[in-house]
């Protein structure tokens, strides 16, 4: 009769544990992941709310000084204003990014529940989901808004 070699013997023997293992329920569906998934769900949340919201206090004074641009494009002779007539347009694209980005951050912060569906992990999870995804739009709005703004403000005519 032949001899198996142990290293045979040895990689059957993981292979039957390994398929013996994944019948048990996975890791993830305990309650102390599902706890680890909430909480790392609502730092997400919480950080992008710790970033866009102080840089949004930004928005009104930007949202100023390019009304104040705008209005002073309106002031020059008809050649002037002919001529920033592309500028006035970005400026006036600005103002509405701007006035979304605020409006969206007070949205947001209005509707966000910080104690939503607490004593229901699934059911938190589920709604942390959906706002990490809501004020990450939020987020990329401020900062775009934001960002827009200071290269456009700052152009030389």
């Amino acid at each position: 009769m032949k001899r198996i070699p142990l290293n045979i013997i040895a990689a059957i023997l993981l292979v039957v544990a390994i398929s013996c293992n994944s019948n048990k329920q996975s890791p993830e569906a305990g309650p102390e992941n599902l706890q680890s998934k909430a909480d790392s769900l609502e730092k997400d949340v919480i950080e992008g709310h710790d970033v866009a919201m102080p840089k949004s206090m930004k928005i009104p004074d930007l949202q100023k000084e390019a009304k104040r641009l705008i209005d002073s494009i309106a002031k020059l002779p008809a050649k002037a204003q002919e001529a920033t007539a592309p500028y006035k347009a970005k400026l006036e694209a600005l103002v509405k990014d701007l006035e979304y980005a605020s409006m969206a951050m007070d949205k947001w912060m209005t509707e966000y529940s910080f104690d939503s569906a607490r004593d229901n992990l699934e059911q938190r999870i589920k709604y942390l989901t959906e706002e990490k995804g809501k004020v990450d739009k939020v987020k990329e709005a401020v900062l775009g808004s934001i960002a827009k703004a200071d290269s456009l403000l700052k152009a030389k005519l």
